[in-house]
């Protein structure tokens, strides 16, 4: 609620940089991608995007967030998301058109992103990757041009991933 910017990355690593309140894997990482994005499209202000929808997407996202479900089901909760900040901000519902196809289209973009950045999973990255290519949804779908630049973003988590991390085969990773 706070933030200026409407570079969604650059919220995100600050929320990440939260590390005793953000586990290295878990859903509320998708909460830091789904609060990065709908406070960068606040911010960016092409659209009026009030306190309450950005609770409404927080809450969305948790309702389909739910540990584990990545493994179990294959939908990360990051996707889900991404989709609830697209939902809120198209006005996206069962009976409508467009804009729920449109939400679903993003969701199925995102699943898309993080399934080829598993190996094993990493939440930071997914975070990461999912909020760049949300920026190039925001602009075809939106036509709201965010803030994307990674800034040469480096991970500091490396050493926190339960399962190891993946290293040179995935974009965050720097040699020290």
């Amino acid at each position: 609620m706070k933030s200026r910017t409407a570079n969604p990355l650059e919220i995100a690593e600050i929320l990440m940089g939260y590390k005793d309140k953000v586990p290295m894997l878990g859903c509320e990482n998708a909460w830091v991608a789904a609060g990065a994005l709908i406070s960068a499209i606040r911010n960016e202000g092409s659209y009026t995007v009030t306190d309450d929808q950005v609770v409404e997407v927080l809450n969305r996202t948790k309702r389909q967030a739910i540990g584990g479900y990545c493994g179990l089901t294959g939908v990360c909760g990051i996707a889900p998301a991404i989709g609830a900040c697209f939902s809120v901000v198209l006005n996206a519902a069962c009976p409508k058109d467009q804009e729920t196809a449109q939400t679903m289209r993003v969701v199925a973009k995102i699943v898309s992103v993080i399934a080829s950045e598993t190996g094993p999973c990493c939440c930071k990255n997914f975070v990461r990757q999912s909020l760049q290519e949300a920026t190039y949804l925001v602009k075809e779908i939106l036509n709201v041009a965010l803030e994307n630049n990674q800034q040469q973003l480096s991970c500091t988590d490396i050493e926190r991933h339960p399962h190891g991390c993946r290293k040179e085969k995935c974009a965050y990773f720097k040699e020290k």
